[in-house]
Order: structure tokens, then sequence, then C-alpha cells
């Protein structure tokens, strides 16, 4: 049995899989609900999802949204994924944090200092997670497409070009996509390219 495997960004949930099954004939579209909030979570949770979703020898093909995308590539490298499918995917954390400080008039001093510092804009810069991304670097070999919005505000352009570059990636970029793909033209736009990825 092939499988599609979804796994949501933040503030999502499975029940986003729905809309994927459409778009993948013959396949059965599993969507999960998981726990993690940082990369040595996902580390201990995702490996579970996926094996309990693979079963006995099934083909996985996986869709990940954002930072979905980003917790696969630290807990998943290992595992015989067919093909990847990224949406908007964090694919630099160390830069995304380094913004997030920039944003938020913190230093790397004060945050080491502090260890964890609210912010205005909703997220809670964390020294130890800082030093988690840094020791432990991508090490992403699976086949990946990969689609990103010009407005995204969360990774830049040149970001996630050198990083589609270097794994080796066909980047579909969307010129008035956003981050979170959600208005009818920007899922028309998905939806596409998820057919024509696959």
């Amino acid at each position: 049995m092939k499988k599609v495997l979804y796994i949501h960004g933040k503030g999502g949930s499975a029940a986003e899989a729905e809309h994927y099954r459409p778009l993948f004939a013959g396949r059965e579209v599993v969507g999960v609900d998981y726990r993690a909030q940082t990369p040595w979570e996902a580390k201990e949770e995702f490996p579970r999802l996926f094996d309990s979703v693979a079963g006995q020898g099934d083909s996985v093909l996986v869709v990940a949204n954002s930072i979905g995308a980003y917790f696969t590539m630290c807990a998943l490298a290992e595992k015989p994924i067919e093909r990847a499918l990224f949406i908007s995917p964090i694919v630099d954390m160390e830069q995304l944090i380094s913004d997030m400080m920039r944003w938020a008039n913190v230093t790397e001093e004060t945050l080491r200092d502090r260890k964890e510092i609210p912010t205005a804009f909703g997220e809670t810069l964390s020294w130890d997670y800082l030093s988690y991304v840094r020791a432990h670097p991508l090490a992403w070999k699976t086949p990946t497409h990969i689609l990103y919005g010009a407005n995204d505000t969360m990774t830049a352009r040149g970001t996630v070009t050198a990083f589609a570059e270097k794994i080796g990636a066909p980047l579909t970029v969307m010129e008035n996509g956003e981050h979170w793909f959600h208005t009818e033209e920007q899922m028309r736009f998905l939806d596409a390219w998820v057919q024509k990825s696959v």
C-alpha cells in the first residue's frame, strides 16, 4: 500500500490531511497530530509516528508544512521516505532564530544569560533551542520538492534557494504566495504543484 504522511505546521492539525486526499489517487493519506515543540522532542516522537504509518514495508511519501518540514528533516532523515513535498519549509532555523532575536532587540549574550525570553510577537526565544540547532545541522538526502511563496516573511528567498540547490531539490516559487498558503488562488497553485510533483 502506498501512503502519504501529512505533517502540519505550527497551529495546524491532522485534519488538514483531508485536503490532500483527492490529490493522491491510489494512496492512503494519513495526517498526524504531534506534541513536539522542539527538534529534540521531534526526534523522539516522529520516528514512532512514521513507523505507525509505514507498517510493513509500505511506500511512504511525506507532505510537510513550515516547521513540520523542519522537524521532519531533524527526525526522519534516516527513514525510507520515497519522496518529500515541503510547503513553506523552515530550512535554516538558526537564521530564523537570529531574525527573531533582531526583531525583539535581543542580543546573543542576553539570551545566553536569561535562557528564555518571551517576545511581543508570541514566540519565546530559547538559548537551549539555538544551541541545539547549531550543534545539529540538517543532513537531508531524501528526494524533495519545495514550494515557496515569494512573500514568505519567515524564510528569505535566498535562504530557501540556497537550501534547494544544496540538496538538489526542485524549487517552485509562487510570486504572490505567502508563508501560509490559504487563499483560493494559493490553494489552486499548491494543488497543481502537488499533482506535478508526484
